[in-house]
């Protein structure tokens, strides 16, 4: 039974690993932190203490309870030195023999989380559970390296970890029955936001999020609107925190192209999620975003940024067209299974900010207006990508609400 004694291990110590080492250590959690690489976890510990010690400066904790917190954190070293590439055969599990949860974030490739959770499931004890931090791969696939594959669930943690409220907690579906309700009260008393799905690709939130960049991109593709009025009438229009366009320079168009690409192949290549040439083109490029300072604008020092075409009957059309692909994604989410209704909703909020949550969204607007805009849009353009889902047109038709 996961408690606030359960000793937390949590393998990889790069930006998501040391984020939850923080916030398994602040909720009380004596936390063990390695990584194949030389140096990382020793890395990590210095950058937690850093992110506390400016929280103690500017007077948001205090400084018994930084090292306190800083006391439950054991940095273990790689017993390997000058090694170039990180694998996870030089990570020694030994350290993570009393943990009764270890949470893998080490990088995403499924042969390797298997190899690890394979060496994992022969170092801790058997009623010990793992869990993976994985984003795009499944949980079964990794869960099937372990003799007992039941103790095996998905923990998907947000960047960064100590900012970002949701957890998505993923079962497989063989995992232990009461695991799921342990995990979700666990992230609670983390004081996440969990939620619960199913292990499909994508989860929740990569997988109804994807419209948002795919839409905004064959409207650009189209001659539609430009990359700038586009985010202002999403960002100004409909509330979204930043639009597209900003958003995928923010998170790194390689990044965002490749999560696209994991949930296309994932679903056989449907066409809701198939990636765009634009973007394809511009990772090509090395045109990534704002860490190389140029991505669908352009961000080297001097450079201005261009001006929105403020028509507000263009920005409301391509809001309506964006925000129906957004719903009919959400709706069909829950149709499949994939989540609750409440679930869905409080991943898009505290997940990715959005306005409100989609089925939320829906209600307002009506399920009718809604089937209305995807209805046009088949019948304009006869792609699959914006075939309505049969829950939307149910819900026109029987005048159903999701949420209200």
């Amino acid at each position: 039974m996961l408690s606030s004694s359960t000793v937390v291990g949590v393998v990889g110590a790069g930006a998501m690993g040391r984020g939850i080492a923080q916030v398994a250590a602040a909720a009380g959690h004596q936390v063990i932190l390695a990584d194949a690489m030389p140096g990382a976890a020793a890395d990590a510990f210095s950058a937690i203490a850093g992110t506390l010690g400016d929280r103690v400066t500017n007077g948001k904790l205090e400084a018994a309870a930084r090292d306190a917190l800083l006391g439950r954190i054991v940095a273990v070293e790689s017993p390997r030195s000058g090694t170039i590439e990180p694998r996870t055969s030089f990570i020694d599990v030994g350290p993570f023999a009393p943990c009764g949860l270890v949470i893998e974030a080490i990088v995403e490739d499924l042969q390797a989380k298997r190899d690890l959770f394979a060496r994992l499931a022969h170092t801790v004890a058997e009623d010990a559970v793992l869990a993976t931090n994985t984003s795009s791969l499944s949980v079964a696939g990794i869960a099937a390296a372990c003799e007992d594959p039941r103790r095996v669930i998905g923990l998907h943690f947000f960047n960064p970890p100590p900012v970002m409220p949701l957890v998505e907690v993923v079962p497989w579906a063989g995992t232990h029955a009461d695991l799921p309700m342990q995990c979700v009260a666990l992230m609670a008393a983390w004081q996440k936001k969990p939620v619960t799905c199913t292990d499909t690709p994508g989860f929740i939130v990569n997988r109804v999020a994807r419209p948002y960049y795919g839409e905004a991109l064959r409207i650009v593709e189209e001659g539609l609107a430009d990359y700038a009025t586009v985010d202002w009438a999403m960002r100004e229009l409909g509330g979204f925190k930043m639009g597209p366009f900003e958003l995928m320079d923010f998170i790194g168009n390689d990044v965002n192209f490749a999560v696209t690409q994991a949930v296309y192949e994932g679903f056989f290549f449907e066409p809701r999620y198939r990636p765009s040439l634009t973007q394809q083109r511009l990772v090509a490029a090395g045109h990534l975003g704002r860490k190389t300072k140029r991505g669908y604008y352009d961000y080297a020092d001097g450079a201005t940024a261009p001006e929105p075409t403020r028509d507000p009957a263009l920005g409301a059309a391509i809001l309506d067209r964006i925000r129906a692909m957004l719903i009919n994604e959400a709706v069909d989410a829950l149709r499949l299974g994939v989540a609750s209704a409440a679930d869905l909703d409080t991943a898009m909020v505290a997940g990715v900010n959005y306005p409100k949550g989609l089925l939320a969204w829906c209600d307002e607007l009506g399920a009718d207006a809604v089937l209305a805009t995807l209805e046009w849009l088949y019948d304009e353009y006869r792609e699959d990508r914006y075939r309505p889902s049969p829950r939307l047109r149910r819900a026109a038709r029987d005048g159903v609400k999701f949420r209200t």
